[in-house]
């Protein structure tokens, strides 16, 4: 019996992670569930699981669970307690699927502990990526990634000599702009941008995925937990993003990882890759399907893939910029302060005025990630 901890249980990973383990009681409980805000959706999984803890990060959605919890199950508030829990030695795994870089030390606190680490929150990598992966090496954590292109990329390469591998291949949907002309993108609206083709998400995700800033993220990611040099890095636009990823050798070979676009199969996969778990996910019908796309990412179109192949190949301050300042030009963008094209525009402008330097403290992180923001909101202000 694995005994989780799970990070932002309440978002969309948090419940795909609640119902791949209601799948299979007799292998998975839950220790704690973390969540922010939305205690009425907590209460519900709290029923479900009856965890040994519950906490709530926002003081008074903890208020609100007050004496409405299963018997059995504790609460606790903030954010000392999550980290506390996912360290804790009644916790084998910690699913990390809190949103943003709130998430960073809790997971930190995991992978120092040497938990089994599901990773699904982007900043860990993206904000701190050295700082992270050197702590699970030297506490033996487990980092396994929950995106399901990391995923892809983790199973493509089981078995495999590292040594051998000449490219890592992540696809992107392209959004839903893939096929526009470029000339077009200035007026683009933050409806038009959230208007995913594939999927339903937030409008945050969404609008970083028409700008492809997704993909970018995922590479940066894709450099940390597969300690791959920039050059060997790239990115191809897949339409019915059924090929997750794929992985180039040496000799020539191409493995892809194929399966219909959900997100139980990675987390089930990050939960124990062997023996497989039934994720109640629909097979993949190839006969169905048809055909499958490919096209190369248009730099006119996503400039943010130009501009990462920069961030890539400088120290890490760049990457916590490119991540800061992308999330207030994207917030900008939504609040109609700023166009489409100019969210991109404001990231690269930011990236030229603060310093590209090393960073190996959390409190360097939280300090170029502070002062990231600040220039971005000056930029659009200007």
């Amino acid at each position: 019996m694995m005994r989780l901890t799970v990070l932002g249980a309440t978002g969309s990973i948090g419940c795909s992670t609640v119902d791949v383990m209601l799948r299979h009681p007799e292998r998975f409980s839950a220790h704690a569930l973390v969540g922010h805000r939305n205690s009425e959706k907590m209460l519900e999984l709290a029923q479900k699981l009856r965890p040994a803890w519950v906490v709530m990060t926002d003081v008074a959605a903890a208020a609100a669970l007050q004496g409405r919890l299963p018997d059995g199950v504790r609460l606790a508030e903030g954010m000392d307690a999550a980290s506390e829990l996912a360290a804790s030695s009644e916790t084998d795994m910690v699913m990390a699927a809190m949103v943003g870089a709130a998430g960073l030390p809790a997971t930190l606190a995991a992978v120092r502990a040497g938990k089994r680490v599901g990773l699904a929150n982007k900043e860990c990598l993206v904000t701190a990526g050295r700082i992270f992966m050197a702590a699970a090496q030297r506490s033996g954590a487990a980092v396994v990634p929950v995106d399901s292109e990391h995923a892809a990329v983790h199973q493509c390469l089981v078995g495999h000599d590292r040594a051998s591998v000449t490219r890592v291949i992540l696809t992107a949907s392209g959004g839903p702009f893939r096929d526009r002309d470029p000339s077009t993108l200035y007026h683009v609206t933050p409806a038009e941008a959230v208007a995913h083709p594939n999927w339903d998400m937030g409008a945050k995700i969404s609008i970083d995925s028409a700008t492809m800033m997704n993909k970018a993220l995922e590479l940066i990611e894709a450099r940390w937990l597969f300690d791959v040099p920039p050059e060997k890095l790239s990115a191809i636009v897949h339409p019915e993003s059924i090929v997750h990823a794929m992985v180039e050798y040496l000799d020539g070979s191409v493995l892809a990882q194929l399966a219909m676009p959900d997100m139980r199969m990675p987390i089930a996969y990050a939960m124990q890759a062997e023996p497989r778990l039934a994720t109640g996910i629909s097979w993949l019908d190839l006969a169905r399907t048809g055909s499958l796309h490919f096209q190369a990412v248009d730099h006119a179109r996503f400039p943010a893939m130009a501009l990462v192949e920069h961030v890539l190949r400088g120290d890490d301050s760049l990457s916590i910029v490119f991540n800061a300042a992308n999330e207030v030009a994207n917030a900008a963008f939504r609040g109609g302060r700023i166009g489409f094209m100019d969210i991109v525009a404001t990231v690269e402008q930011v990236l030229s005025r603060i310093p590209c330097t090393p960073v190996v403290t959390l409190e360097e992180v939280w300090q170029v990630d502070a002062d990231a923001r600040a220039v971005a909101e000056e930029v659009i202000c200007a």
